[in-house]
């Protein structure tokens, strides 16, 4: 899992400086530290007793955290709702975060595991049920749209991001994809309002 500042994310696919002895006269005495960190005491207790006087802004919307992989609900333990006949489902791509109203969820993309060509992904939202096994609360994105994701994320501010490729018609070749898109589910209403925009293509 890929993680940046503020985002969790999952794709489908130094050392420090050695220590230099400082010359004779560059040497601290042991006093030096005394007052050094009598100093840093005085700042920090300034700072924590003017804090409250300034008012720290306090975020009303904690951001995600990634969780442990066993923390949020395990798309292994879950039935997704995808038709594949005779074939298993696969789990592609899965991403654990603890969304802003505090509940750990699981963002799972998954397909029809069919033994010829590029079976579409669907992309689903899994949260824990009131008995405490993991459960798909929403649809992100269905397999009849026919896109392959590559990337889903959980943003600091509760928002799932995610890239996928596509086919225009059955006409275009399954290696050449001719649709590239970002998308955005933001949370709203209780459900999940989407966004896309359109995106270079890159190659399979």
């Amino acid at each position: 899992m890929e993680t940046a500042v503020g985002t969790t994310t999952a794709t489908a696919g130094q050392q420090a400086p050695g220590g230099r002895t400082r010359p004779r006269h560059a040497r601290t005495a042991p006093w030096h530290w005394i007052v050094a960190l009598a100093g840093c005491g005085a700042v920090v207790a300034a700072a924590l007793a003017a804090s409250p006087a300034t008012g720290t802004p306090v975020s009303a919307h904690p951001a995600p955290k990634p969780l442990a992989a066993t923390a949020g609900p395990d798309p292994a333990q879950v039935q997704l709702p995808l038709d594949c006949g005779p074939f298993p489902v696969k789990t592609v791509l899965d991403v654990s975060a603890r969304l802003g109203d505090g509940r750990a969820a699981t963002v799972v993309a998954a397909h029809c595991a069919a033994e010829t060509g590029t079976p579409p992904d669907a992309v689903f939202l899994l949260d824990f049920g009131p008995d405490g096994r993991p459960e798909v609360a929403a649809t992100l994105l269905t397999e009849r749209e026919n896109l392959t994701v590559s990337r889903i994320a959980v943003r600091s501010d509760g928002a799932v991001t995610g890239h996928a490729q596509g086919y225009s018609s059955e006409d275009v070749p399954r290696f050449r994809p001719d649709i590239s898109l970002d998308l955005t589910w933001t949370p709203k209403g209780g459900g999940w309002e989407r966004s896309q925009t359109a995106a270079p293509v890159s190659a399979v």
